[in-house]
């Protein structure tokens, strides 16, 4: 089964570059029209769900998605809310680093590993129970951050734009990148069933990653 992870539109503290972790910042009128972006491009391909961090910037992207692709409200999954920063939310980094060395860790900041701990199991429980599905999980950067880092750590990759799409394959209890910043070729477009829809131009690409 597939699993593609979006990030979130863009929120005004994005456009200011302050780090927003587990603050609830919501959508500006830019982050609304990416998802709307988003969600016409996924609509070329089947889903048989779509799932979200309760973070308001999170959910309302999914329900944006959701409605460009036909599927029902996004259900909630608190284990991929974004990575908690401490003392540094709503701050920029330029703030941070003004006030704490690069050795000297931000207090209330949640590691990397703990994210991963977090989120990683939580995907393949939800991979292991739609079986043989493709499903949208809208997240944050920090998250598919953590994720790349713990699947593909040789993979090279850069920004995680707001509205970008990141799609993994699931098999036997793991995660493995199929396609950092998934562009959706347009030749795999709704044509119904798992064969169709677990997907041409998809299916292509993962042969060249065996």
């Amino acid at each position: 089964m597939f699993i593609y992870l979006v990030r979130h539109g863009e929120t005004d503290w994005n456009l200011q570059r302050r780090i927003q972790g587990s603050t609830d910042i919501p959508l500006n009128d830019t982050g609304r029209a990416q998802a709307r972006t988003t969600g016409a491009l996924l609509a070329r391909r089947q889903w048989n769900g779509i799932f979200a961090s309760p973070l308001s910037r999170a959910m309302e992207t999914a329900e944006i998605i959701a409605a460009e692709v036909g599927l029902p409200a996004p259900q909630p999954i608190a284990a991929v809310v974004e990575r908690n920063y401490g003392v540094a939310e709503g701050r920029t980094a330029e703030e941070i680093d003004a006030i704490y060395s690069a050795d000297v860790e931000v207090p209330g900041r949640e590691s990397r590993e703990s994210v991963v701990e977090r989120v990683l199991p939580a995907l393949v429980t939800l991979a292991e129970e739609h079986h043989g599905e493709s499903i949208i999980v809208v997240a944050h950067g920090g998250v598919i951050a953590a994720v790349l880092a713990a699947v593909a750590p040789d993979h090279p990759h850069g920004r995680i734009a707001n509205g970008s799409v990141h799609s993994f394959r699931h098999d036997d209890g793991s995660l493995t990148l199929v396609d950092f910043d998934d562009p959706i070729e347009e030749e795999s477009e709704r044509q119904g069933g798992e064969d169709f829809a677990a997907q041409n131009a998809l299916a292509r690409r993962e042969s060249t990653l065996e």
